[in-house]
């Protein structure tokens, strides 16, 4: 399954620059774990890095105008890194397979003329041996809703990864006379490219990137969503709040029994009493989660379980996905657990995520140590807020002292919490 290698994010809200994992042009950073958790105080931009992870995923889906004014984000000026004239760029770097070439994908999100928010450009290139300054094969290159798109993977062409230059742009693409390329103009500038291009299968590196975006699965899920009533029908996947966790559970019972039993028998494990999980449908046609706990003759209903049973039940019937999303993405994902439940989420997490079958990457943000404290030094990235305001990124493995104090036995989340993590003036130098 597809990976993500490394992203580097530039001028969005409190990320002004900050790249995590392995890039094109990073010849010796290590590529993003199967597992990836980004730990950091209130304030330093976790929501921010969440966010845009389903910007990005937003923008493919309804466009760039529309995905500013999404979620709530209130349009392009409030997402804008505040004094930056520079366009929002996105580094996406991933392998459709494990020993794939490196593929990468950037975009630029900048206001044309008129202030509103537009497609300031778009590439989709291979480097040749993965090392900066080396030429590299483009397979998408568009500034402004105008590009060339090549159909082979022959076509190689050298371009200035910081930024775009139109009129070299032009130069570059506009002497290009070979049947592999094509010239377009999109209808409108504010679709990205690979919408478009990426439906016909004369493009299929264009065509697997945007299925491999189109597949980011990002976690918005709250308990009270998951307390409503649906009407009854099942469903493959559990949506993006999880108000349809009932409809999986029915398509989990009929499809997938084996699974579905495995869940049940590790909630067991985890959730004292719970002996039975399956759907009861009312007479107005709703669907009703029930929950039959040992010594109890009744049910208990979706309705009168706590947070944090809905919550773990959930992250475990979306890990049985049969088939599973390439990227899943969840913010916080301890809150209204039992502390003592995180060790063990990390762990079905990283079982997930390292699997044999196809399995997930995952990514998530956390404030809580004891989910840290499951956590590999390579898995933690440390967010910070800098002396500008912006926020600055490492990851744990990254400090040699940190590594050892870990190999030592010591939890990644305790030294977190004493503040060994910290990068202050004194143990900078």
């Amino acid at each position: 399954m597809a990976r993500i290698e490394g992203i580097r994010i530039k001028n969005y809200r409190v990320l002004k620059d900050i790249t995590l994992g392995k890039l094109s042009n990073t010849q010796a950073a290590q590529p993003l774990a199967p597992m990836t958790a980004v730990i950091g105080k209130n304030g330093v931009g976790k929501s921010s890095l969440f966010d845009a992870f389903g910007f990005l995923a937003d923008c493919l889906k309804l466009g760039v105008e529309e995905a500013c004014d999404a979620r709530g984000r209130g349009g392009f000026e409030r997402i804008h890194s505040r004094g930056s004239h520079e366009p929002i760029k996105f580094e996406v770097c991933y392998r459709q397979e494990p020993h794939a070439s490196l593929i990468t994908y950037v975009l630029f999100v900048h206001q044309d003329d008129s202030g509103r928010p537009c497609v300031a450009g778009e590439l989709l290139f291979q480097r040749h041996k993965e090392r900066k300054g080396g030429k590299v094969l483009l397979f998408l290159m568009m500034v402004l809703g105008t590009g060339v798109v090549w159909k082979g993977a022959s076509q190689g062409r050298q371009v200035d990864e910081d930024g775009f230059d139109y009129e070299l742009a032009k130069q570059q693409w506009a002497g290009d006379e070979s049947k592999e390329a094509e010239l377009i103009t999109l209808e409108d500038k504010r679709k990205l490219g690979i919408a478009t291009l990426g439906a016909l299968k004369q493009h299929p590196r264009i065509a697997a990137f945007r299925q491999f975006l189109e597949g980011w699965y990002l976690s918005y899920f709250t308990p009270d969503a998951a307390r409503s009533l649906p009407l009854a029908g099942p469903q493959r996947r559990l949506n993006a709040h999880g108000d349809n966790l009932g409809n999986v559970v029915q398509f989990m019972e009929r499809e997938h029994p084996d699974r579905f039993e495995r869940i049940l028998e590790r909630i067991a494990e985890r959730v004292p009493g719970i002996e039975r999980i399956d759907t009861e449908l009312s007479p107005d046609g709703r669907l009703l989660l029930r929950f039959n706990d040992r010594g109890f003759t009744d049910p208990f209903y979706a309705q009168q379980m706590s947070d944090g049973t809905l919550k773990l039940f959930a992250y475990l019937l979306m890990l049985e996905d049969p088939d599973p999303p390439p990227f899943i993405c969840i913010e916080e994902p301890e809150n209204g657990l039992y502390h003592k439940l995180l060790e063990v989420l990390a762990a079905e997490f990283r079982r997930h995520a390292t699997g044999e079958r196809n399995t997930s990457q995952i990514f998530v943000t956390t404030h809580q140590p004891y989910l840290v404290d499951a956590l590999r030094p390579d898995e933690t990235w440390i967010l910070e807020k800098g002396s500008d305001g912006f926020a600055t990124i490492r990851r744990a493995s990254d400090d040699p002292i940190v590594q050892a104090m870990v190999e030592e036995g010591l939890p990644l989340g305790s030294l977190w919490y004493s503040d060994y993590l910290e990068r202050t003036e004194a143990n900078a130098l």
